[in-house]
């Protein structure tokens, strides 16, 4: 059985079973980057726990109708959940109580949703199943936080990484600098200065915001058409 589908039968029938033999499977990827960790003040099996953790929810959340192979979409999402982890642990900070609960709010009623839909919210529908703004909800969503690159963006969850071509092997891909330069070099001066914020200085919309001297939402909706942009270019530059 192919990788596609293996995935396409576990999104169809939803086997606990059939999700831990992915899991096996791909497990060595979270051992491979959770030591890439190691040696800034956490044990690796603490590490390991937490990208295993994130190995399972991104088996929930992969499509492989995007044609994209999982190995691509999990590297990300495994190294976005370790540093958040630290972040987490590291943060002295604490957040305001009513951010704080929205925040766990906002969590749950994503996780609700992801069941009942099948698919990841947008802001929209939490912010609507909340009885909030959207406004609100991406501000929770980005507050004590960081930047993902696999993150959705878009009201089909596209994320950055997603409008990178594919290869073979994630650990030997072939460098398509090149390739993604020219594309964000067909973008506006405004659309290019998000990108650096967003993605090369990962800093949360709410702080991109600032900077540009835009609202949040402004931010928010620039993002999702830039990495449109992107996908498209560079679904053209490699075909």
């Amino acid at each position: 059985m192919t990788e596609s589908e293996l995935f396409q039968r576990y999104r169809e029938t939803g086997d606990r079973e059939l999700r831990n033999l992915i899991a096996e499977k791909y497990l060595y990827i979270a051992a491979i980057l959770a030591k890439k960790f190691v040696g800034r003040g956490v044990e690796y099996d603490d590490l390991y726990q937490v990208a295993s953790l994130a190995l399972l929810k991104g088996i929930d959340r992969f499509d492989e109708r995007k044609g994209l192979k999982f190995s691509t979409f999990i590297t990300p999402t495994v190294t976005g959940e370790i540093k958040n982890y630290f972040r987490d642990r590291s943060r002295l900070v604490h957040l305001p109580r009513k951010v704080s609960e929205l925040r766990a709010a906002v969590k749950k009623t994503a996780d609700e949703l992801t069941e009942s839909l099948g698919k990841r919210p947008t802001a929209r529908e939490i912010a609507e199943k909340l009885g909030v703004s959207e406004e609100e909800v991406l501000s929770s969503q980005e507050a004590g936080g960081v930047v993902s690159l696999d993150r959705p963006a878009d009201e089909e969850g596209m994320s950055f990484y997603e409008v990178i071509p594919d290869t073979d092997d994630v650990f030997d891909r072939i460098d398509t600098h090149d390739a993604i330069s020219a594309a964000v070099g067909e973008l506006s001066e405004d659309e290019r200065r998000l990108v650096g914020l967003r993605f090369t200085e990962e800093l949360s919309q709410a702080e991109t915001a600032r900077r540009m001297g835009v609202s949040q939402m402004y931010v928010s909706r620039m993002e999702r058409k830039v990495l449109e942009k992107l996908r498209e270019r560079l679904r053209k530059s490699m075909a």
